[in-house]
């Protein structure tokens, strides 16, 4: 068990979910910290920070990530932060001598023609998918550099690897926001509406998404029980279509799926990505919650806090 927690990201989707959980942590001291605290992609700013704080766990959710759209338009950012973020942590972390470090990577990151389920050995077998591929990088990078750090500094580093997150307090800012974010913005927008809500690419493409609380519970969970150098998948695996996705919403807020409209000629990211999660269940028994259960809450407390200032990141 770890004392002190350090939670960076904490006002993310992840790091809130941790938040929402941290209670069932038995003596645990969590310290959650946003962008406003502390600048991460400076390195003396964020050992400055593990330096005022002195904890003896990390938990690192922080990351600059967004839909296609803005993958296409800001690709040197999205590599250039999330790498000296990733490393600068590590880098405080070593120096100040921090007993157990978890790092986040992505699903996304893998190669495109991977074969499906994905398994965590894939991760260099090829190049991304090309509309993402700085923030793949990125995210792939951190494999090596656990790898590095644990073989010349000894340090207790792992690499956790999400899929799709989804849950209260998601960025839905449209430019910014993942799929489901996106699409629940969209349709609670247009439910006093009859206009067509349309949809980039034909809605085929398939994906797996985790409830966020489930994905805190499973960082959590490896906090205290895994220590191997190799990279592990903690989401569930249970998957839908972009199509079924935007269905089920529209079925929840009573919107006519008549009004959906694909736009094929636009760009839906890579067909399917399936994950191989069997070694995160054979160690931890772990459960999720099912997809339309969390998606529901999601929606709910989405359009109770529509329009409340500070609540929600519009």
């Amino acid at each position: 068990m770890y004392h002190k927690i350090l939670v960076t990201g904490g006002t993310g989707l992840l790091g809130s979910a941790i938040q929402a959980v941290s209670g069932k942590y038995p003596g645990g001291e969590f310290l959650f910290v946003g962008s406003r605290d502390c600048d991460l992609t400076r390195l003396d700013d964020t050992v400055g920070l593990v330096d005022r704080f002195r904890p003896d766990a990390i938990i690192h959710t922080a990351a600059l990530a967004g839909g296609i759209q803005y993958s296409q338009k800001h690709p040197a950012t999205l590599l250039r932060d999330n790498v000296l973020m990733n490393l600068n942590v590590l880098e405080a972390a070593r120096l100040h001598c921090v007993a157990k470090c978890i790092l986040t990577l992505s699903t996304g990151m893998y190669p495109v023609d991977a074969p499906n389920p994905i398994r965590e050995e894939y991760i260099h077998d090829g190049p991304p998918h090309e509309s993402n591929y700085s923030y793949s990088f990125a995210k792939r990078l951190i494999e090596p550099s656990i790898r590095a750090y644990r073989t010349e500094y000894g340090m207790n580093v792992i690499g956790l690897v999400s899929n799709g997150i989804f849950g209260e307090r998601a960025n839905f800012r449209p430019e910014e926001s993942v799929m489901v974010a996106a699409l629940i913005r969209r349709f609670c927008e247009s439910r006093q509406s009859n206009e067509p809500i349309v949809i980039w690419g034909d809605g085929s493409p398939v994906r797996e998404y985790t409830y966020a609380k489930d994905m805190a519970r499973a960082y959590l969970w490896c906090l205290d029980h895994y220590d191997d150098p190799q990279i592990l998948h903690v989401g569930s695996v249970e998957e839908h279509s972009v199509k079924e996705t935007a269905w089920m919403i529209a079925e929840i807020l009573c919107i006519s799926p008549d009004r959906i409209v694909f736009d094929s000629s636009k760009p839906g990211g890579i067909q399917k990505k399936s994950t191989d999660n069997s070694r995160f269940i054979e160690r931890s028994r772990f459960r999720y919650t099912p997809f339309r259960i969390g998606l529901e809450s999601t929606i709910r407390w989405f359009c109770d806090n529509y329009g409340k200032k500070g609540n929600i990141r519009l």
